[in-house]
Order: structure tokens, then C-alpha cells, then sequence
């Protein structure tokens, strides 16, 4: 089940079809970093707009041109390649002074601007992430769709893990099991098959919270998380004032990222988690044995400024703007049946 479209929906099947990214203008990503530069320092912060081009790609591109390592540039997280997107680099100039940004002259991306900052952008260093999706040849029901913006508005989605979690077609979970069997892995590689295991396992616990009709629900011995802070705290008896954090969006159920350790929910919520890796304990000795401890994620995943408009009779565009670690395709899913885009979140 690691094909978003083998997960079960939340709201019913897709009331609209129609075509996805037909060109990359269709798919805009802006990154949003939460903070600005402190205009000081030995990092230049660059900011950039590239199409059809993978960030790790612009990284050696920003430091080839910049005279620097590869490992001299940062970033907080990949974006889509098949997209307009923009997203801040960090390149480290320690005493030396920006080069000419201008003169970089590149048909798959551009400098926008460029500032200083003291620290080096690190991984996970985000916001989060705005889109603007345009779906062409869109048909189906338009009562529906309105609807079903409307209980995504006041209610999110299943907060699943995408398809580019497991890798091409699939097969990182696969992979990951022969890791644990003892096939030998690179250091990089060993941890995006241990992140794709932990995916798999949420995902598959969502599922059947999906499925049970739950998954935006109070369970027995849930464990909760905060929609700011994304701290935890839990399990606790439900009360009128959970009843009310719940509704407002203020908290969300947890699910397990499987690791090392006990379970940290209890009684009806606990059974759950327990009954999905009992069907999988090769996964969980391998995680435990790779010294991972237990983490929560949020069940529910909630858009903010989510928008529809019909630019024509048969053109959709979809706005909204998710936190770090989010996929836009579990939004997009809900409402369109379409060849999705293999997104990558921060």
C-alpha cells in the first residue's frame, strides 16, 4: 500500500478528472521560510525561481558558480522538479563577497535576490510551502467539488505520507526488508529506506483509522498533537474542552513513526497501532535494531487558504498552503482524479 491511490479516501471518491502539470507553469510551489535573513554574516541567502530542475541539481550549480564545496550550500528541503518553484540556498563566503549574482545565467533557473545571513540554512528549516495547481481538461461533478472543498476547508484530509516517500515504484519498503536481512546499503541511502519504512507503517495505520471513520476523531487512549507547536500530550480522558480543540483544528490524533520503544497510546487508539505492526514485525525489529525511537505525526492535515476558481470552462486553479512535511498530493487526491505529480515535501 504504498500507492496513494491504494489508500482510502476520506471524503469519497474524486468528484472531478482532468490533467495535472501538462506543463510546469501548472504546478507553482513558493517556499515560505518563516524568518528573513539577519543581513550579516558569512552566508549568502539566495533566493531562486527554477523549472524543470531538481534543488539538489541548482545546489552544485549555485556552488560550481560561487567557487565553493557542494556541502558549502544548504537548503531546507527539496521541491518538485516538474514546477516553477522558488526556494532560498544558502551559500557560505566567509570573507569573501557575494559574486555577481546576475551574471548567472542559467535557462533552468535565476537568481531573484540574495542577503546575508550568520547561520547556514539546515534541513527541515521552513514554514512550510504555498501552491497554486492548475488542473486542465477538469469534467465531473461541480456540485460536488464545491462540497468537497467545503469539508476540506472545515475538516482537512488524512494526513498521509505521498508516493515519493517509497521511492520509484514503489519499492523502498522492499528494499528496506533486504537491508534488515542483512544487504549491505550506503549511509544516505539507509536513511531514506529507514524514513520510507516509518511512511509506510503511518500510512498504514491511517488507513485503517480512514477506514473506521476516525481518523479526524477522538479514540480511546489517543495521543494528540498541538496545531502550532506540534507538541504532544496525552493520553487524557475526553473532555467537552478536547471535544472543542478538535473541532476548531487547536489539536489533531497522533499516529505512530515506528522506532525503538512502547507505544505511547493506550486502551481502543493503542489496539490499532498494535493489531498494524503485528502484521508487519520485520519492519519494526529493523527499525529498533537501526536504534529509532517512537515519534508521533498528525492524523489530520488541514490547508490553509484553501481556494478554488475556474479560470475557464474546463480550467481549474487550486491554491492552499501546507506545513514543513505536508504533500500537496493528499490534498489534490480528494478532489481529482488525475495523474498525480510525485511531489516532494521538506
Amino acid at each position: 500500500m504504498n500507492d496513494p491511490d491504494d489508500l482510502p479516501h476520506a471524503h469519497g471518491g474524486p468528484p472531478l478528472a482532468g490533467v495535472i502539470r501538462s506543463e510546469p507553469e501548472d504546478f507553482r510551489v513558493d517556499e515560505d521560510l518563516g524568518f528573513a535573513p539577519d543581513g550579516a554574516g558569512e552566508h549568502a541567502f539566495v533566493r531562486v525561481e527554477k523549472r524543470n530542475a531538481n534543488s539538489e541539481w541548482v545546489a552544485r550549480e549555485l556552488a560550481r558558480f560561487a567557487g565553493v564545496a557542494v556541502h558549502a550550500v544548504g537548503y531546507a528541503g527539496m521541491k518538485d522538479r516538474r514546477a516553477l518553484t522558488r526556494q532560498t540556498f544558502s551559500v557560505h563566503l566567509p570573507g569573501r563577497p557575494d559574486p555577481d549574482w546576475a551574471t548567472l545565467l542559467n535557462p533552468e533557473f535565476h537568481v531573484l535576490d540574495s542577503q546575508r545571513n550568520s547561520r547556514k540554512l539546515k534541513t527541515g528549516a521552513l514554514r512550510g510551502n504555498a501552491f497554486r495547481i492548475v488542473l486542465r481538461d477538469a469534467a465531473g461533478d461541480r456540485g460536488a467539488f464545491d462540497e468537497r472543498i467545503a469539508a476540506i476547508f472545515s475538516g482537512g484530509v488524512p494526513n498521509y505520507f505521498g508516493q515519493q516517500r517509497f521511492g520509484r515504484g514503489g519499492g523502498n519498503v522492499e528494499r528496506a526488508r533486504a537491508m534488515f536481512a542483512g544487504r549491505r546499503m550506503q549511509r544516505h541511502e539507509r536513511g531514506v529506506l529507514l524514513s520510507a519504512v516509518r511512511s509506510f507503517l503511518f500510512n498504514e495505520v491511517l488507513a485503517e483509522r480512514v477506514r473506521s471513520g476516525n481518523w479526524n476523531r477522538a479514540v480511546e487512549g489517543d495521543v494528540w498533537m498541538l496545531a502550532g507547536s506540534q507538541s504532544i500530550f496525552g493520553p487524557e480522558p475526553m473532555s467537552q474542552d478536547l471535544a472543542d480543540r478538535l473541532a476548531s483544528g487547536d489539536i489533531a490524533p497522533t499516529g505512530p513513526m515506528a522506532g525503538d520503544g512502547a507505544l505511547r497510546t493506550q486502551a481502543d487508539a493503542a489496539a490499532i497501532e498494535t493489531e498494524v505492526f503485528g502484521r508487519h514485525g520485520d519492519l519494526i525489529s529493523g527499525l529498533s535494531q537501526n536504534g529509532l525511537r517512537q515519534e508521533r505525526r498528525a492524523l489530520v492535515l488541514r490547508p490553509s487558504g484553501l481556494r478554488a476558481a475556474w479560470l475557464e470552462s474546463d480550467v481549474l486553479e487550486l491554491e492552499f498552503s501546507l506545513k514543513k512535511g505536508a504533500y500537496a498530493t493528499v490534498i489534490i487526491r480528494e478532489l481529482v482524479s488525475a495523474n498525480l505529480p510525485e511531489d516532494q515535501p521538506d
